[in-house]
């Protein structure tokens, strides 16, 4: 399984920024891809941005230009760079895997963080 940890979430102020960095740890061949969803009450779970390991990236219209997902293969760690954060920006935000498992090496198991809070408010 893998396990993963969130932090860096927190309140900050519109126009502010925050790092939310996500570890990866637990039994696994590989993880192909990483990234971040959010949800925000009464709305559905969203991509925000994902990066497999060899760089490719997605990202969501609304944070182009204002998030960076960055990945450090090393560390099997994930970072999102979050700057000009506006309040539509609040939610909870996922950290999420896509892992290569021994007893299966298809990249196609997929696992969650238990989440961070962002919150944009002034």
């Amino acid at each position: 399984q893998v396990q993963l940890v969130e932090s860096g979430g927190g309140l900050v102020q519109p126009g502010g920024s925050l790092r939310l960095s996500c570890a990866a740890s637990g039994s696994f061949l590989s993880i192909d891809r990483m990234g971040w969803y959010r949800q925000a009450p009464g709305k559905q779970r969203e991509l925000v941005a994902s990066m497999t390991s060899s760089g490719s990236t997605n990202y969501a219209d609304a944070v182009k230009g204002r998030f960076t997902i960055s990945r450090d293969n090393a560390k099997n760690t994930v970072y999102l760079q979050m700057n000009s954060l506006e309040p539509e920006d609040t939610a909870v935000y996922y950290c999420n895997a896509v892992a290569a498992m021994a007893w299966d090496p298809t990249p196609a198991h997929i696992y969650w963080g238990q989440g961070t809070q962002v919150t944009v408010s002034s």
